[in-house]
């Protein structure tokens, strides 16, 4: 089984993605943990990488094609994967194709977790972080008991710079522009299931699992 994640940042991803991994019993890779994969074994493209990340570049596509490939031959990734974060753009999804082929596999799924924007801006902008033990709170979802205090420390809520509406609202425009191409091309090739991501976390792992299993 080997699966695509996608959806914009605060759709889910990371929770459901945690959810079929466990289900289907394959890997979950993402380019970030792909990359520390390679820079911590040394890899030749490994070293590249850390290169461009050590300098606060961007990482070309060919070597990051050429890590995620390295990822993909690896003995865990036999049974299938779901990719999270790749591909990003449409060359990206060119080479992923290429790579598979090579190896003889495709995609099987594409799921594209939809949520409205103002949910998506709600989720992201209510994320709180105590400056003390590091602990993660909602506004909206999982408050403190005490307004701006950590229940776990007492310590001080802070919210992070890049967690502001203008700046997860640019991030969110750059997700759209970047990756709505993609999703054409995966509808193209009758890939892509879209998903609700509005619902509750336990339905719409369910409805992800029914889809993937045929059942729906």
């Amino acid at each position: 089984m080997n699966i695509l994640f996608m959806g914009p940042p605060g759709a889910g991803k990371g929770t459901q993605a945690e959810r079929i991994v466990d289900e289907f019993k394959v890997p979950h890779i993402s380019t970030g943990d792909a990359f520390r994969l390679a820079m911590k074994q040394g890899t030749p493209l490994g070293q590249k990488a850390k290169e461009y990340v050590d300098q606060g570049l961007l990482v070309p596509d060919d070597v990051t094609n050429g890590i995620v490939r390295e990822r993909l031959l690896q003995p865990d990734c036999e049974q299938g994967f779901l990719l999270d974060g790749f591909p990003r753009t449409i060359s990206q999804a060119e080479a992923l194709d290429e790579m598979l082929a090579a190896m003889n596999r495709s995609i099987d799924h594409v799921i594209n977790l939809k949520v409205d924007r103002s949910l998506l801006l709600a989720r992201l902008t209510g994320r709180r972080i105590c400056k003390s033990c590091g602990s993660t709170y909602h506004v909206l979802f999982n408050a403190p008991a005490k307004d701006s205090v950590c229940d776990k420390c007492g310590g001080e809520l802070y919210q992070r710079s890049d967690d502001t509406e203008e700046k997860v609202g640019t991030r969110l425009d750059e997700y759209i522009s970047k990756t709505a191409p993609l999703l054409a091309y995966y509808s193209d090739k009758g890939l892509l299931r879209e998903v609700d991501g509005e619902k509750e976390i336990d339905t719409v792992t369910s409805d992800i699992i029914s889809y993937m299993r045929g059942l729906s």
